[in-house]
């Protein structure tokens, strides 16, 4: 029989090696650490162990950058990793992702389960939340009074707003007694009535320490605060129930203290640009309201000489009304002129004298051949001369009457238009007589 070929050493551990991954995807461990290594190169080596066994375990320094403090011998320790194999020493490992206090498991547990609780009961919703004072007038702290939490905020107070005046709320932040602390000390501060906002918090450190900002006690005490409250609970990194119930989350207690206070050198800076926008404002006020005064002053003259100026307007006025009166009494006088002659040239006797030359003319050019016509027409012309003359008004003054105008030259028609003593005037064929009424008798119509 033909010996089976033998695996070399290297075969035999990258077959186990396959096996081992394969067989185990990522997996978590709890034990105590021991045999604990911190090479210069900053990878981290040590075992895992219980009471009957132990793994060798490596966290290479990409993984354990991330691990806020460094575990020590005998810690309780919860790890999650992948299986493998050690090929060049056959080593069994396991190669650590993460690390945490063996108690993380269960504490992160609560945390998510308190979360939904809380989440299902609306306290997280936006609507709940109060606004934030823009300009705090006493700000409220409940912290420790021996923490790095209220040095920093004081620290950054005094640089941005030194004049808001703050009172600090002791609490013990860390342990068993903190989460009836902190509630003790909500209650305080509203009880005092002097805050508008609350800062509730602490400086960084691990789960366990943060812990007490996790209890449901203090959650609802944040939540049914009526002091609008800010959460400022560890580093940027830590997040805690208290967060979401909080009207405000800040990162830190620094930038707690930042989020809820003014800059004083930018409203100073803000200040100095109102007041030289207003003091231009009040000049460029200033100088119109000049104007509009020397403008106004220009105006107003002397009353003498307003009166003057207006006594002079109605003499210019009177001279313009007797000259306008003048010319329409000339152009009715020249109309007048013009209406005699134009009467002038329509009268009988002017017509009869044309037509008599006219008629010379004719008797002249048709004398020989039409003398019996002529004389006829001679005859003819004379009994017209003769009726024309009849309904003359001149004929009419001729055999005796008179046209008779009353004292404002219109011409009388009934002796009612008189009373005695008016002046009348009587146009005869010959003149114009002046006379006085004496009597008036009225008549038949």
């Amino acid at each position: 029989m033909r010996p089976t070929r033998a695996l070399s050493v290297s075969e035999l551990n990258h077959q186990a090696r396959h096996l081992l991954e394969s067989s185990f995807m990522q997996v978590w461990v709890e034990g105590e650490l021991s045999s604990f290594s911190r090479p210069s190169s900053g990878h981290w080596y040590f075992s895992l162990k219980d009471r009957k066994c132990q793994v060798r375990c490596a966290m290479f320094r990409g993984f354990n950058q991330r691990i806020r403090s460094i575990p020590k011998e005998g810690d309780q320790v919860r790890i999650r990793g992948k299986v493998t194999l050690y090929e060049s020493r056959g080593d069994f490992q396991i190669i650590v992702e993460h690390i945490e206090p063996a108690g993380l498991g269960a504490l992160q547990q609560a945390f998510e389960e308190l979360k939904r609780k809380l989440q299902a009961e609306g306290l997280f919703e936006a609507a709940r939340k109060k606004p934030i004072p823009t300009l705090p007038r006493h700000i409220g702290v409940v912290t420790s009074p021996t923490g790095a939490a209220i040095h920093d905020i004081l620290t950054v107070l005094s640089r941005r707003c030194p004049a808001i005046p703050v009172t600090l709320y002791p609490t013990a932040v860390q342990g068993k007694a903190a989460t009836s602390d902190i509630v003790r000390a909500i209650e305080q501060a509203q009880s005092h009535g002097v805050a508008d906002v609350l800062i509730i918090g602490r400086g960084g450190g691990s789960l366990e320490d943060l812990w007490c900002f996790n209890e449901e006690a203090v959650a609802r005490a944040i939540a049914s605060c009526r002091i609008p409250t800010v959460s400022a609970v560890g580093h940027e990194v830590d997040v805690t129930i208290a967060d979401f119930v909080a009207d405000l989350r800040a990162p830190t207690p620094s930038a707690a203290a930042e989020k809820i206070s003014p800059d004083q050198t930018q409203w100073l800076r803000q200040l100095s640009e109102q007041e030289l926008r207003i003091t231009n404002a009040a000049r460029r006020a200033l100088r119109r309201l000049t104007v509009q005064l020397e403008h106004l002053s220009a105006r107003l003259r002397d009353p003498r000489r307003q009166l003057q100026e207006k006594a002079q307007r109605m003499d210019e006025l009177e001279l313009r009304l007797g000259k306008a009166i003048r010319q329409k009494l000339e152009r009715h006088e020249v109309r007048a002129e013009n209406l005699s002659q134009r009467l002038a040239m329509q009268s009988p006797g002017k017509q009869l004298a044309t037509s008599r030359e006219t008629l010379g003319r004719i008797e002249e050019r048709l004398f020989a051949a039409t003398r019996l016509t002529i004389r006829e027409k001679a005859k003819h012309m004379e009994h017209l001369a003769q009726t024309l003359n009849v309904v003359s008004p001149l004929a009419t003054l001729g055999r005796g009457y008179a046209i008779v105008r009353g004292p404002s030259g219109d011409i009388i028609r009934k002796a009612d238009n008189l009373s005695p003593g008016d002046r009348v005037s009587a146009r005869v064929a010959s003149g114009e007589i002046e006379a006085s009424v004496i009597s008036v008798k009225s008549g038949q119509e």
